[in-house]
């Protein structure tokens, strides 16, 4: 599998040869995949229903083996990994210094191998900073990325002959990741309900079967994208920037524990999460169905002749129409009318807001 960041040649999935299948514009963030196959609203409704699987085979997988594997991950990422039980999954991230997101961990453990599935283009980056935190550790970590692919299915319990990432209960509305609490409160402080909910797992599947995995009602990115949207579930690089803190999108607690003890970034995490509050809140904006095309991410949020915030992700929902998530000033008035300015054009915009405003 060539890497998309090293640039020699993009990545191409087998799927793309599948009848129907078409591929993402270029510059979205999930080229070299099918995005739909020729009716993306129908394939939306069967991954509600429960039917299909998607290809994310560009997605990076990256192992980590060694005795020392979860003690060693558990003080480096913000989730509390010393206990994560074989066949369990979890979700976790690397933050800066300051405690901004630097990468989103989809981890799973089979009881020899932590298996981690990250954004396309990152596995690189992700290995070289654990290799430069081994030390005399006995951990051992690799780009799997060549052997190994991953395939997103609509349902929410593991793969009984195959690694499987669930998506956290809160996202799938079946609960609360258990995230203990701090003097600031637990993570119900942040989100008390989503607006939707995203039911699902990622299985990692030997790039031979990746075919095989899909299965015959393949759905596009388009269709998991409009339905990760409309739950408002954070991407990075898509609903974060470089300066983006947990608590700003909804981490806290699906991704970050706050009992849990030292990590890079715990401070600024503790500090804002006991002492203030965010200074941007993730929202979900449902835009004038007139609209010519959608905005794309980045495009600016105007409240006013204010610059309020920024466009991270949009989708056409087979029953919402036009939406995107947006990361605005907290400060915003919840029940304001904003604008999003895109390039076609100024598109109308109601806001729902995800992250609470205390």
């Amino acid at each position: 599998m060539t890497d998309v960041v090293a640039g020699v040649t993009p990545y191409r999935s087998p799927a793309l040869d599948l009848p129907g299948a078409c591929p993402a514009p270029e510059g979205w963030a999930d080229e070299g995949v099918p995005w739909h196959y020729g009716d993306p609203h129908a394939e939306q409704r069967r991954l509600v229903e429960g039917r299909g699987a998607v290809d994310l085979s560009h997605r990076g997988v990256v192992t980590v083996t060694g005795p020392d594997r979860l003690t060693w991950l558990h003080s480096l990422t913000t989730q509390h990994l010393e206990a994560l039980a074989p066949g369990a999954s979890t979700t976790a991230l690397i933050l800066s210094p300051h405690g901004h997101v630097e990468h989103e961990l989809h981890m799973s453990d089979d009881g020899t191998t932590t298996w981690i599935t990250v954004e396309p283009g990152t596995a690189a980056a992700l290995v070289a900073y654990l290799d430069s935190m081994r030390f005399m550790l006995r951990v051992e970590v690799a780009d799997a990325s060549g052997e190994w692919a991953v395939v997103w299915q609509p349902v929410r319990e593991p793969d009984a002959e195959r690694v499987t990432w669930l998506i956290p209960a809160d996202m799938a509305g079946v609960g609360a990741s258990d995230s203990g609490s701090d003097r600031g409160g637990d993570a119900s402080k942040y989100v008390d309900h989503r607006p939707d909910v995203l039911v699902g797992r990622e299985v990692i599947v030997p790039r031979a079967e990746l075919l095989a995995a899909l299965g015959d009602e393949p759905a596009g990115t388009w269709a998991l994208e409009a339905l990760r949207v409309a739950a408002a579930v954070p991407r990075l690089g898509q609903e974060t920037d470089h300066r983006t803190l947990p608590h700003e999108v909804g981490w806290i607690g699906p991704a970050v524990h706050l009992a849990k003890g030292c990590y890079r970034g715990q401070e600024a995490v503790a500090r804002v999460h006991n002492l203030g509050a965010p200074p941007r809140r993730l929202v979900l904006l449902h835009l004038d169905g007139g609209a010519e095309a959608l905005p794309a991410h980045g495009d600016t949020v105007v409240l006013g002749d204010r610059e309020i915030g920024w466009v991270a992700s949009a989708a056409r929902h087979y029953e919402l129409g036009p939406i995107a998530t947006a990361v605005i000033k907290r400060s915003v008035d919840p029940a304001a009318n904003l604008v999003v300015r895109a390039q076609s054009g100024d598109i109308a915009a109601g806001q729902e807001p995800v992250i609470l405003v205390r």
